[in-house]
């Protein structure tokens, strides 16, 4: 009999315990309900990653051709049209030829510590092999990923890793301690990401990331990434508030720079 407890036991705490390291399925459905009918540009799509269906936000290139796609990566708690930096991002590219996937990646609630999203890592790969599985299905082969904040740990996790095919990688207010969970360490990633890579923040952005720009210099050094560039916007914080058409302009020079050009979908029977 006690045998039997035990066990009941060691099964209700394996379940808890998976539930408090896994993204806050429960959030994600608020944010999602509130999202969804208040989208003014783009259209809401249900992407599914494993048994997780998961909210993402995609807005077609408006040029007669376009040049490829983005997959915007998030920060910490938010959603796919955060107002900062991913909403401007997302709307404003695709009159620049790029179309544009958010999506909601995995997130724990407004109080979590930034330690506590190291377990979360390991459900990246899903949703981003979801998201290039959906822009594949479109035709497009051109694909890039954008990510901010934590977005940026949870992008170069799957970049070091064998990831599906990305052509270019633009990381915004890359964090760069790395005295937490080896999950979340961005040094230890950068290593292994050889792709052409933008590392863009602000001259007023968070000291982390202002007292590593050197070690992140030197760890794509490492890498012999000859197609890194790292980019200081003067007066902008993490978020680049008032910054964010300088933002964009950076951006998107750099990926007409670094991107070359793959067959798009060049009309509407081509996207079906």
């Amino acid at each position: 009999m006690r045998r039997q407890l035990f066990s009941i036991f060691i099964i209700v705490l394996s379940v808890f315990s998976n539930a408090a390291f896994s993204s806050d399925t429960a959030k994600e459905k608020r944010w999602a309900d509130q999202l969804v009918d208040s989208i003014i540009v783009g259209d809401a799509v249900w992407l599914q990653a494993g048994a997780t269906k998961f909210l993402g936000i995609y807005t077609e290139n408006e040029l007669e051709n376009a040049n490829g796609a983005v997959i915007l990566l998030h920060g910490s708690g938010v959603h796919p049209n955060w107002p900062d930096i991913i909403q401007p991002l997302r709307s404003e590219l695709p009159s620049h030829g790029w179309t544009t996937l958010s999506i909601q990646m995995p997130i724990l609630a407004n109080d979590a510590k930034h330690s506590e999203y190291a377990p979360l890592i390991k459900e990246v790969p899903a949703r981003l092999n979801a998201a290039i599985d959906y822009l594949n299905g479109k035709f497009y082969q051109n694909i890039i990923i954008v990510a901010h904040s934590l977005g940026t740990t949870m992008a170069n996790s799957y970049l070091a890793n064998s990831p599906k095919p990305v052509r270019a990688y633009v990381a915004i207010g890359m964090d760069g301690s790395n005295s937490g969970p080896d999950e979340l360490n961005n040094f230890k990633y950068l290593e292994r990401i050889d792709l052409p890579l933008l590392d863009i923040y602000g001259s007023q952005d968070l000291r982390s990331i202002l007292d590593t720009v050197k070690q992140r210099q030197q760890a794509l050094r490492h890498a012999g990434n000859e197609n890194y560039r790292q980019v200081s916007v003067l007066g902008a914080d993490h978020f680049f508030n008032g910054l964010d058409a300088d933002l964009i302009r950076h951006i998107k020079g750099w990926l007409s720079n670094h991107t070359g050009r793959l067959p798009q979908p060049d009309n509407e029977a081509d996207k079906k």
